[in-house]
């Protein structure tokens, strides 16, 4: 972690980072009623930031446990006066127990982890309890945005989100291109964005 990041965790998660119990009551969190999305995992949050600035009208809450990368977003966030953006430093699973019924708009995870050895696949974030615990969070007819530049892994997902009758596939919104993803892009790695919409 960077000396610049370490100030930043220190002079701005007053300002932008949640507790658990803050998630209870998303409006009053950024004191206004907008639609949220809430991105799990964002890394080093220039996407998420980069969203945040182009939609000022919606509200971002980021998920994350690395903490340079939430020191990285707190210190762009904090430079551009950013209003509608909030982070919390909790594995998802808690964060997803934590928030009530129909508090997301939309739940995006751009690039998680592929697990690439066979033996690691049980440590893939989505699956079937996954989405059983996150697509309540949705409003009726909130969005869940996948992106992966995994082949077997887009296949994986693709299955189950068909095999989900909670589920309608819809276009992908748009999104920037992350750091990761144009890493890969020059490796030759193709990029399948798996989006759907609740019923």
């Amino acid at each position: 972690m960077s000396d610049a990041q370490k100030r930043a965790l220190e002079t701005h998660w007053p300002r932008y980072g949640l507790e658990l119990a803050d998630l209870a009551d998303v409006p009053r969190i950024f004191g206004r009623t907008a639609p949220c999305t809430l991105e799990i995992g964002f890394g080093m949050g220039d996407s998420l930031l980069e969203m945040a600035l182009a939609t000022p009208e919606t509200d971002f809450i980021g998920v994350e446990v690395h903490r340079p990368g939430i020191g990285h977003l707190l210190l762009g966030a904090a430079r551009a006066g950013l209003t509608n953006l909030r982070v919390i430093d909790r594995d998802v699973i808690e964060v997803l127990g934590a928030l009530p019924g129909g508090a997301i708009e939309r739940l995006q995870i751009f690039f998680p982890d592929p697990w690439p050895k066979k033996k690691h696949h049980k440590r893939r974030l989505i699956s079937n309890s996954f989405l059983d615990l996150a697509l309540p969070c949705l409003v009726s007819g909130g969005r869940l945005h996948i992106a992966t530049d995994w082949v077997q892994y887009a296949a994986e997902i693709q299955a189950l989100v068909a095999a989900d009758d909670r589920l309608v596939s819809c276009e992908p919104p748009w999104r920037p291109e992350t750091k990761y993803e144009r890493r890969g892009v020059k490796l030759g790695h193709e990029v399948f964005d798996i989006a759907c919409r609740t019923r």
